[in-house]
């Protein structure tokens, strides 16, 4: 006759090893998505295709968190304009041709002029107006996004 011995793991290391297991999985899947993953813009979003179509003025919106208002506002390729103590100016806009899926981005870069101190940058890089999230602009007063690229 023969014997089997049956030696059965202590249930307080099923729980590390699994959770172990678990873990390396997620962090190998994770890491399996990084190469799809595109980092090489300034503010860590995908970069903007080539064959996007540029356009000379962006309509943005913003919100003052304070007070609760919004504010739309056309902006063209270059010049500034201030809301509240933060100065935005458009670098580009650049939007999907018409056979595309919808999409418009705008690289904007936003300045924050406090009185009596230097002014710091806020935001430098593309905001997607399908995605604000993506590359959002991070600030405790103030929200900006882009809505539409303008003009022909």
């Amino acid at each position: 006759m023969t014997t089997i011995q049956v030696t059965t793991t202590p249930k307080s290391l099923i729980g590390p090893i699994v959770g172990k297991r678990i873990r390396g999985a997620a962090l190998a899947a994770a890491l399996l998505c990084l190469p799809a993953l595109s980092l090489t813009s300034p503010a860590g979003a995908a970069p903007v295709p080539e064959e996007m179509v540029s356009r000379p003025a962006a309509k943005l919106q913003g919100l003052d968190k304070i007070t609760a208002r919004t504010s739309t506002f056309t902006i063209a390729v270059g010049e500034t304009k201030t809301l509240g103590s933060l100065r935005i100016t458009l670098r580009a806009c650049k939007e999907n041709p018409p056979i595309e899926p919808p999409e418009t981005a705008a690289f904007l870069e936003v300045i924050e002029n406090k009185p009596g101190e230097q002014a710091e940058p806020v935001f430098s890089g593309w905001m997607f107006a399908s995605s604000p999230a993506l590359s959002a602009m991070e600030h405790p007063i103030y929200d900006v996004w882009v809505l539409s690229c303008e003009g022909d």
